[in-house]
């Protein structure tokens, strides 16, 4: 029999779910992400353009493109390792800097780190069985096609002997049985003055107060592997890549309100962002998505 501390702990720790039945939807290739070996991993979207944040390994960088085909309009080399998330205050870019642990401020002309702070939550992350892109790109000319994976051919997430941050992985044990390196956030929103992430180690969505990194709230994400996120006026989306799907939550009880699971051959989502009612995903593969269903456009 549970003590009332035991359920006390359950109440905080799991996600508030309602009877939401999974939806599934269309999914367009809009665009291949720019770069020489494209990883787009965190999506925000802007009146100037959308933003890609690419996950190389040094320097890591930031582009600005046109939503109608991709062109760079700007292109930041950052301070950033191998991050997740992107996101823009009307001023400047924060970026999740994951594999140091931070999040950063960055000037979004320069890409200049203008602050840096330690992200909430953070540690190795536990995937028996991390869920990898069942497509590979396949350039023809300048003209970008995706197929399915062969079975067993998928690329293997960080790699067996590296992590993603480039890093030799550390020692297994009891308690990071693995051997991951710690990672912070992987997605990253903006909203009414205060900045929102998402950090899979902690399976949580963090609001926090972009001065002082103080947590005003916090949630269980539904499942262990929550990447980028996106506002659907007064509701959070977030992707979560090792489900494959995509949940609406209430951003201040964090109880999921709606779901859309994609197909097994979808491309995989990893950054995310919402954008005059269109939700845009990117696989870190280097392709560029958006949903065939309309989101509410408010703010």
């Amino acid at each position: 029999m549970k003590t009332r501390r035991e359920f006390i702990a359950l109440a905080v720790t799991a996600p508030l779910l309602r009877a939401v039945t999974a939806r599934s939807v269309e999914v367009e290739y809009v665009f291949d992400a720019p770069g020489n070996d494209p990883k787009p991993n965190g999506l925000q979207a802007t009146a100037e353009g959308l933003r890609i944040y690419d996950q190389t390994r040094a320097p890591s960088k930031a582009y600005l493109v046109r939503y109608e085909d991709g062109k760079v309009l700007r292109t930041l080399e950052t301070d950033a390792m191998s991050g997740g998330g992107i996101t823009f205050d009307g001023e400047a870019i924060w970026i999740s800097s994951s594999y140091n642990c931070k999040i950063i401020r960055v000037d979004a002309h320069t890409g200049k780190t203008l602050a840096s702070f330690d992200c909430p939550g953070v540690g190795p992350v536990n995937w028996p069985h991390p869920r990898t892109s069942p497509i590979m790109r396949v350039h023809h000319g300048a003209t970008l096609a995706t197929q399915t994976r062969a079975a067993g051919q998928g690329r293997q997430g960080g790699g067996p002997q590296l992590d993603a941050g480039g890093r030799p992985r550390q020692a297994s044990n009891a308690a990071n049985p693995q051997g991951r390196n710690p990672t912070g956030s992987h997605g990253l929103e903006w909203k009414d003055g205060k900045l929102w992430a998402v950090v899979p180690p902690a399976k949580m969505a963090y609001n926090l107060d972009p001065k002082t990194f103080a947590i005003l709230n916090k949630w269980p994400t539904a499942g262990d592997r929550p990447h980028g996120i996106g506002w659907e006026g007064r509701y959070l989306w977030a992707a979560d890549t090792n489900m494959n799907a995509f949940h609406k939550y209430d951003p201040t009880t964090g109880e999921v309100l709606d779901m859309i699971q994609l197909k097994d051959t979808d491309p995989l989502p990893h950054g995310m962002t919402i954008w005059r009612g269109d939700m845009w995903y990117a696989d870190d593969v280097g392709v560029i998505c958006r949903l065939k269903t309309k989101f509410n456009k408010g703010s």
